[in-house]
């Protein structure tokens, strides 16, 4: 029984026959059933997807690596933060080696030129449309290969979640880690991020290329779209914590699917299952 039917019932009881009418009629209770009317009213509509995205991209990889990193850190504290590196470095040490099986197919030498034109990314569509792709200018005033990135949109979405933390941990070894799986000899530092200054520094000491070295075309078989590389990253990340935390790990990476169903959208879900059994140590080239 809802509030409207006891107070009306309450009336009837009163007065049986007139009591719908003296309830209505009745400044108090009239006051009361114009209030359980506004109450009984179902609430609107409220779309539980707060990031409006058309598809995959880099903010939705950074929403995922979040999530873990909250879901792990909540549950295991500093146990559950270097759980989380762990999977961050593994992701990232295969990225590493599928760029270097790639550049080795075609008879290239694992230096830092072709580690960048052997990259798996380029910024998605729907990240340059909303002017948040990543920006960044070489460090012209050092004797070494040094970059300031200026704008990052996987920076943007951490800072957007509340958990620029998360940032800091995971781009303290991200590129360090596809650098060391692509070739362990070329030594690459991340020195400061947009996480908490106001631009990131990325460097290869003992390492200098002119800067039109830079800026030729990405080698396009090995790009990979960020379907792909979100779905690398709820997949490995998933393998390193279940590995780690057995049955715990595999709970922990379902309730990362629900978050994302429920901010993001049922459709990203469905996509991310299909990648269930891809190797993502191998290229495929």
């Amino acid at each position: 029984m809802n509030r409207r039917e006891f107070l009306e019932n309450t009336a009837k009881a009163i007065i049986p026959t007139t009591g719908i009418l003296l309830a209505a009629s009745h400044p108090t209770l009239a006051k009361a059933l114009e209030q359980v009317d506004l109450d009984d009213q179902p609430a609107p509509h409220q779309d539980k997807t707060p990031f409006k995205f058309e598809g995959f991209n880099e903010r939705v990889q950074a929403y995922i690596v979040a999530r873990y990193y909250v879901r792990l850190t909540d549950t295991y504290g500093k146990q559950g933060l270097d759980t989380f590196l762990l999977a961050t470095r593994t992701y990232a040490e295969q990225r590493g080696h599928r760029m270097a099986q790639r550049a080795l197919a075609d008879g290239q030498e694992l230096n830092y030129v072709t580690y960048y034109k052997y990259g798996e990314w380029v910024p998605s569509e729907e990240i340059k449309k909303r002017g948040e792709a990543l920006q960044s200018e070489p460090i012209k005033d050092i004797s070494y290969q040094a970059t300031k990135i200026t704008r990052c949109p996987w920076a943007i979405q951490f800072r957007e979640m509340g958990l620029s933390k998360a940032g800091l941990a995971y781009c303290k070894d991200l590129d360090a880690s596809i650098y060391r799986g692509f070739n362990p000899a070329i030594a690459y530092e991340t020195r400061q991020t947009l996480n908490d200054h106001d631009y990131c520094v990325q460097c290869a000491p003992g390492t200098r290329v002119p800067d039109e070295a830079l800026t030729c075309p990405k080698y396009k078989k090995g790009l990979r779209s960020f379907e792909y590389h979100c779905a690398h990253t709820y997949w490995t990340f998933r393998q390193v914590i279940s590995s780690v935390f057995g049955n715990n790990g595999v709970t922990i990476a379902k309730g990362v699917l629900s978050d994302v169903e429920q901010d993001l959208g049922k459709k990203f879900v469905t996509t991310l299952k299909k990648y269930k059994k891809t190797d993502f140590n191998v290229a495929n080239i």
